[in-house]
């Protein structure tokens, strides 16, 4: 049967366009259809605006800092308004890029809702087309809970617009998501407050990332709570909202931010029309080539609720695109030693297995620690402290998991990643030479295990 085309994405996000854009690169004719923004959630209400909100929230250590090392700085003031407009500037300058690499790369871009009508067949603006591949890339969408009043709260989705910065947020959540925007509200000079359910935030990170992570953030003066949840949010008549608490205790707010979780964006899809199964968390069940239930359909990024990053559901893409159109240079997609970083503040790094997760895998395990007083920060009032640790296993003495908490954090991890990835040994970090004076030559520095 002849196909109008080879491959028919269904969402323009980073997975789905790198798998339309190599595709056609391959020689495949390929379609993309989108119905919101191109370049997804990363791009738009995700990690990019984020990461430019934090970059601004850090610029109050900065002016406080400065003063140790001479420099007399006039009282700073920080406009949001203008934040925010340079923020949605750089998006839309994102946004072009995209249209520009799809289009460039000779795909068909459908701006529209898709909706598949069959294995083999979408909808989209009231036309039909025929695929003999059709690639659900979708993402996933922000979920508040069904309590009474969660119409005044907002998601990550409306924080990116808010018209002006709240004096005083309550942020719902424990996950990266939640600390990272409770880190940029408070860096700005939110009044800010971290509210959620579980012992300790960021449950999967090691233990002692999470515990050094607390500690830095009451330092900063951040009003964290554990063990607790919200169970109603009321507005006020002076337009504050007013969030109950389950132990009954009662918290004021000028906005209340929930992160509690990304859910995947199916609705309306027509997935009825197909054989197509969800798992038990619904999400999209793929097997180890992304192919669903329904031989002609694929699917890959958030939508599956494997691992929700940028980066993942971009090797995803690339992965689909080879393994359909170019098969010899096909290689699945490895999951292990993915490294992540939280952008909270101060930002956390991390590669390969916790302590706990190795001591789990039954590894004997070696543990090395340094906190230290960046160099930085001696000339200043300034006391956070940076956490390094390795993970070692003390009978190959391979370096199972790698973790920082401090500036940069992000940055000096990714190299880590390609050690750790390569199967350094404890050995090799310690035969490598540091790069004097920085943080990262710690990594390269520490003889003592700790004592278990």
């Amino acid at each position: 049967m002849a196909y109008d085309f080879d491959l028919f994405v269904i969402g323009a996000g980073s997975g789905g366009v790198r798998a339309a854009r190599f595709a056609a690169g391959f020689g495949a004719k390929v379609a993309v259809a989108e119905s919101r923004y191109l370049g997804g959630t990363c791009v738009n209400v995700g990690c990019v605006p984020k990461k430019l909100l934090v970059y601004g929230a850090h610029f109050a250590e900065d002016f406080e800092q400065s003063q140790g090392f001479g420099w007399s700085l006039g009282e700073a003031q920080f406009d949001w308004a203008t934040l925010i407009a340079n923020k949605d500037r750089e998006i839309q300058r994102l946004n072009g890029i995209y249209r520009n690499l799809l289009v460039n790369s000779g795909v068909s871009l459908y701006e529209g809702h898709a909706k598949l009508v069959g294995p083999h067949e979408v909808e989209i603006n009231g036309q039909r087309f025929s695929a003999e591949h059709i690639l659900i890339a979708t993402g996933g969408w922000p979920q508040i809970p069904e309590i009474p009043g969660r119409e005044h709260a907002i998601s990550s989705n409306e924080a990116f617009y808010l018209k002006s910065l709240p004096k005083r947020v309550l942020v719902v959540g424990g996950g990266y998501i939640a600390v990272e925007f409770a880190g940029i509200f408070h860096g700005l000079g939110a009044q800010t407050t971290l509210v959620y359910r579980g012992e300790m935030f960021l449950r999967g990170f090691d233990g002692a990332v999470r515990k050094h992570l607390h500690e830095e953030l009451s330092k900063r003066g951040m009003d964290l709570q554990f063990n607790a949840d919200i169970v109603r949010i009321d507005k006020q008549p002076d337009g504050s909202l007013k969030a109950t608490l389950k132990d009954g205790r009662e918290l004021l707010a000028d906005c209340v931010f929930y992160a509690t979780g990304r859910r995947p964006m199916l609705d309306n899809l027509g997935l009825e029309n197909t054989a197509v199964k969800l798992d038990k968390r619904g999400f999209i069940e793929v097997d180890e080539q992304y192919q669903s239930n329904e031989p002609s359909i694929l699917a890959i990024g958030d939508v599956i609720g494997r691992v929700q990053l940028t980066p993942v559901a971009l090797a995803e893409g690339m992965a689909v695109a080879r393994r359909l159109f170019k098969p010899e240079q096909y290689r699945p997609v490895d999951y292990q030693m993915i490294p992540t970083a939280v952008f909270s503040l101060p930002n956390i790094g991390t590669v390969g297995l916790s302590e706990e997760q190795a001591r789990e895998a039954g590894h004997k395990v070696q543990i090395f620690e340094s906190r230290f007083r960046a160099m930085k920060l001696t000339l200043t009032d300034c006391q956070e402290r940076t956490l390094m640790k390795l993970v070692v296993d003390a009978d190959t003495d391979k370096v199972l998991g790698c973790h920082m908490v401090g500036p940069e954090a992000g940055e000096i991890i990714q190299g880590l990643a390609i050690a750790l990835k390569a199967g350094a040994t404890k050995r090799d970090f310690d035969e490598t030479i540091g790069v004097h004076p920085t943080a990262a030559e710690e990594f390269v520095t520490m003889r003592t295990p700790l004592v278990n």
